[in-house]
C-alpha cells in the first residue's frame, strides 16, 4: 500500500487562509513546508510552489528553536504555544515575530501549524483597534450633546435678538444693546461648532469614480491660494494608481483638513519662506488595512516640515475638540478619519521635529 505524498494532497481546504492578516506556515511530518497562506509568502518573502518541500527550520539561519517547538508538538507536548521570535532569513532583516504553534490532530501528515504576526504589526493593529474603539464612543457622545444644545441655543439666540430690540428703543443704556449682541455672536460661533459636530450625519455620501491626483491637485490649489507666498507644496505622485470608487468630497476634504493642519503648523516657516508640504502617493500590494487583507491598496502621505505634533496629544490627536493650536476647534483630523474609515481606510502619521508624516491608506479594487 502506497503511503499517502502531503505534497501531492488537495492543499486548497487551506485556500481560506489567505484570508487571514497573520501569516501560516503548515509543515508535514518532516518538518517541512506544506502550506503557505498569502500573508506568510509576504512576509518570508518565499512563494509556496518554490519552498514546498523544503525543511522550515533549515530555511533560517538560526532554526534550532523552530526544530524544538516542532520536535515538542510532534511529542503532543503542547496543543498550542505562544511566544516571541526572532526570525533570521539570509539576505534579510530579522523579523521580531509573536509565533502561535498549534498541533493539528486532523491530519498525521499535516501536522503542525506556525501562526506569525509582526510583533509592530501587532501594535499597530492594537493601536487602530484602540483609537477606533474611542473615536466611535466620542463620535456618538458628541453626536448626541451636539443635539441637546442645539435647541436651547436656538431660544437663546432667539430671546437676545428680542432684547436687542427692546433695548435699541430710547430710555435704554446703549451697552445693554452691545451686551446682547455679545450674546447672540456668541450664540452663533456656539451654533457654527455645533454644525460642524454633525456635518459628517448629514450629508449623504455620493459615491463615483475618483482620481486621487485630482483630489490632490484640488487641495493644492486651496492652500496655494491661502499662501501663495512662502510655502512650497511638493508633489511625488505614481501616475499607475488606477481610479476607485469613493465620495470625491468627502476625501478632498479629508486630505484638506490634513494639509491645511499641517499650513497653520508650518506658520512660522511660511513667514520665514522655508515651508514646505509633500503630497506624496504610491500603489501598494497584499496590505493589511483594518485587519482585512487587500491586494491592492492607495497610499497617500501628506510630510510636513513643521515643529511635529505635541507628545501631550499624540494619543489624542484623531479625539474631536483635541486642539495642538490655539483657537483651533479640534475637528478638522476627526472629520478627516471619519470620512476615510468610510472608504474602509485608516489614517496613521510618524512625527518629530521638523518633519511630520500623515498616511491614508484606501484599498483599491
Amino acid at each position: 500500500m502506497a503511503l499517502k505524498n502531503p505534497f501531492a494532497s488537495d492543499t486548497s481546504r487551506y485556500a481560506g487562509l489567505d484570508l487571514l492578516t497573520s501569516a501560516v506556515v503548515i509543515l508535514d511530518d518532516k518538518g517541512r513546508i506544506a502550506f503557505l497562506n498569502a500573508a506568510a509568502e509576504t512576509m518570508l518573502g518565499f512563494s509556496l510552489r518554490t519552498v514546498r518541500g523544503q525543511r522550515f527550520a533549515a530555511m533560517l539561519i538560526d532554526g534550532s528553536t523552530i526544530d524544538e517547538l516542532f520536535v515538542e508538538a510532534r511529542r503532543h507536548e503542547y496543543s498550542d504555544k505562544r511566544l516571541d521570535l526572532e526570525l533570521r532569513r539570509p539576505g534579510h532583516e530579522v523579523l521580531q515575530v509573536h509565533a502561535i504553534v498549534t498541533v493539528l490532530h486532523d491530519d498525521p501528515h499535516l501536522p503542525v501549524l506556525f501562526e506569525l504576526l509582526e510583533t509592530d504589526q501587532q501594535r499597530r493593529f492594537d493601536r487602530e483597534e484602540r483609537i477606533h474603539d474611542q473615536t466611535m464612543i466620542n463620535r456618538e457622545l458628541i453626536r448626541n450633546l451636539a443635539h441637546e444644545i442645539k435647541n436651547p441655543l436656538g431660544g437663546i439666540r432667539g430671546a437676545a435678538q428680542l432684547l436687542q430690540m427692546e433695548v435699541s428703543t430710547p430710555g435704554f443704556a446703549s451697552e445693554l444693546s452691545e451686551y446682547a449682541a455679545v450674546i447672540i455672536k456668541e450664540a452663533d460661533r456656539l451654533q457654527s461648532l455645533v454644525d460642524r459636530l454633525l456635518a459628517p450625519h448629514r450629508r449623504a455620501r455620493i459615491v463615483g469614480d475618483v482620481n486621487i491626483h485630482e483630489v490632490c491637485e484640488r487641495v493644492r490649489s486651496v492652500l496655494l491660494a491661502e499662501h501663495p507666498r512662502g510655502l512650497d507644496i511638493a508633489r511625488d505622485y505614481d501616475a499607475s494608481i488606477p481610479e476607485f470608487r469613493g465620495d470625491k468630497e468627502q476625501l478632498i476634504q479629508a486630505l484638506l483638513n490634513i494639509a491645511r493642519n499641517a499650513s497653520q503648523a508650518l506658520l512660522p516657516r511660511i513667514a520665514a519662506a522655508d515651508a514646505t508640504i509633500l503630497l506624496k502617493t504610491r500603489i501598494l500590494r497584499q496590505v493589511t488595512i483594518a485587519r482585512e487583507r487587500h491586494r491592492l491598496a492607495l497610499e497617500l502621505h501628506v510630510v510636513d516640515n513643521g515643529p511635529g505634533i505635541e507628545p501631550t496629544i499624540r494619543d489624542r490627536i484623531f479625539l474631536p475638540l483635541v486642539s495642538g493650536r490655539e483657537g483651533g476647534t479640534g475637528l478638522g483630523l476627526t472629520l478627516a478619519q471619519t470620512f476615510v474609515e468610510e472608504h474602509h481606510g485608516t489614517i496613521d502619521f510618524d512625527t518629530a521635529p521638523g518633519h511630520t508624516d500623515f498616511r491614508i491608506l484606501l484599498p483599491l479594487p
